[in-house]
Order: structure tokens, then sequence, then C-alpha cells
């Protein structure tokens, strides 16, 4: 498994290691090569070089599912808080706004 990759082609800290599956592998020996990679965990797929994907087992892509909908909402963005702010009654002209800016700045 692997051939003509090197180490520096995979992820530091990703937990792959070297479970690897080139193209050509997987062209040659189907999925019986994917299968006997995933005895060792998820396997990244490799196209001239490159990472191009990963397969994950039935079982490990549910426990991320599980994962996920356990994980706590993201709270709103700065644009979506903003956003969801009430409108001003009535738009103030640019005068308006450099008036009350002057009048809070003159010290």
């Amino acid at each position: 498994m692997g051939q003509g990759i090197g180490q520096h082609d995979l992820l530091p800290g990703d937990g792959l290691g070297g479970n690897v599956l080139t193209s050509v592998e997987l062209k040659r020996r189907g999925i019986a090569a994917i299968e006997q990679a995933l005895r060792q965990g998820p396997v990244r797929l490799i196209k001239r070089n490159q990472a191009a994907g990963v397969v994950l087992s039935e079982q490990h892509y549910r426990q991320l599912q599980l994962q996920a909908s356990r994980a706590p909402a993201a709270a709103p963005s700065s644009l979506h808080w903003l956003l969801s702010l009430p409108q001003a009654p009535s738009p103030r002209s640019k005068a308006a706004i450099d008036a009350e800016l002057a009048a809070e700045r003159d010290w």
C-alpha cells in the first residue's frame, strides 16, 4: 500500500499515519484494497501524489455523525448579531450623525 508516497505527502497529526491507498492500487485491486486498508482505520486516497479523499468505515462514519449531532450549536457571528438588531425608527442623515459625534467629542 502507498507505493510512491512519501511521509511528506501526509498531513501531520491527522491520525491517518501511513494508511494510504493510491489510485493505481485502487484500480488494480478494487474494493478489496479498501476493505483491507480499512482494517487499520480511515484510509487516505492518493491521486498523483496528492491527497484526494478519505474513506471511513460505516461504524467510524456513524460515530462522527453522532458526535456532530451532539456538538453545541455555533454562536452567531457578529454579522448575524448586527442584522438581528431592530432598525432605527427613522434614518439619520450624515449631517445629523456628524453633529452628534462632534458634540460627543467636544472636550
